[in-house]
């Protein structure tokens, strides 16, 4: 939109001072903010034509104006400089987030608790897309007769555990002379291409009787089928209710509505991902959608902030932050991306 730089100087000036008040603004409090030379009368025709242009609006029970969804995302897309954290600021996002790490999932759950307390807003991370993902360890361990622990290790060190059913007459030795055999016969096997059949073809050695075999082969197949499923870890809900935005009871019960459903929030995020709507500044990249943009009811007053993390050359998942439309966009966009680069750098350190 072909601003002038008077109007964006304007539009830039709501939008800071709303973040920082959660207050209307006038065309006085501008002067008084932000040393305007020009009269309030000048002020409030380039706020008149802000309005017109739909960048602005006014609330039913305010003079002031306050920034709409196109005005935020002109603010986001024009006007906007990410911020630079502070050392002490990376320094605590990054002893967070290597706090007590032994694998990914360990990471996952750092990064989102970190990016939420840094924040203030609800963090979210989901595991790698798995496509192309091989099996690399498959371990069964008896908890007590009757229930095992499945372990399943793939490719790039992601980790999944399910606890199973068995035969009650199966000894801790028997199944792990089938796991042992599974991932002898397995390993470096592409995912897609485990079948049922494949699986039983890889036990033949263990000498089990196979009555007693079938049902474990069919429970270390679904521990190995879902072990490729999107995982997400959400982070800081109830940070949301302590914010203004959220203060009327009906709008903290829709968004936390939809939060609890995080298969249906991990799907939309999936599918950002994949709309190419990435944004390159520098060393950054991230991605938003603000408001109506939202296609999920609960969130018509969030903005979603993703990025991008990698493990190796061909897995990636996404981390981010969901937080009201009046957020600091430059401060919170730089945390996102420092969250970012210090998770990759600590896969990377892992797979070493």
């Amino acid at each position: 939109m072909g601003l002038d730089d008077r109007k964006k100087q304007v539009l830039q000036a709501i939008v800071d001072d709303y973040v920082s008040t959660y207050e209307p603004v006038g065309s006085k409090a501008l002067i008084e903010r932000h040393n305007f030379t020009v009269s309030s009368a000048t002020l409030r025709n380039e706020m008149a034509e802000l309005e017109r242009l739909g960048l602005i609006e006014k609330p039913h029970t305010s003079a002031g104006r306050i920034p709409s969804d196109k005005g935020y995302r002109e603010y986001v897309d024009s006007l906007m400089h990410p911020d630079i954290l502070t050392a002490s600021e990376q320094q605590e996002i990054s002893d967070r987030i290597t706090d007590s790490v032994h694998e990914v999932t360990d990471l996952l759950k750092n990064a989102t608790n970190a990016l939420s307390e840094s924040t203030g807003f609800v963090s979210l991370a989901m595991t790698p897309r798995l496509t192309g993902s091989f099996l690399t360890q498959l371990k069964m361990l008896m908890i007590e007769p009757g229930k095992a622990l499945v372990v399943v290790v793939l490719s790039a060190g992601v980790v999944k555990d399910k606890v199973v059913r068995i035969p009650n007459f199966l000894t801790n030795e028997q199944i792990m002379q089938i796991s042992s055999a599974v991932e002898k016969n397995l390993y470096g096997k592409p995912l897609d291409e485990i079948t049922l059949i494949t699986l039983a073809s890889s036990v033949k050695e263990a000498e089990i009787p196979e009555a007693l075999m079938n049902q474990v082969i069919y429970e270390a197949y679904v521990a190995i089928k879902q072990a490729d499923k999107l995982d997400v870890y959400l982070e800081g809900e109830h940070k949301m209710l302590s914010l203004p935005d959220f203060s009327e009871l009906g709008r903290a019960r829709d968004l936390l509505g939809t939060l609890s459903h995080d298969g249906m929030v991990a799907g939309y995020v999936n599918e950002i991902e994949k709309s190419s709507e990435v944004v390159r500044s520098g060393d950054d990249t991230y991605m938003i959608r603000i408001g109506q943009e939202i296609a999920l009811e609960g969130l018509e007053d969030c903005s979603f902030i993703t990025t991008t993390y990698n493990i190796g050359d061909t897995l990636s998942g996404n981390i981010g932050v969901i937080g009201p439309k009046r957020m600091d966009y430059s401060k919170v966009i730089s945390q996102v991306n420092f969250v970012r680069k210090k998770l990759n750098d600590e896969i990377k350190r892992l797979s070493e």
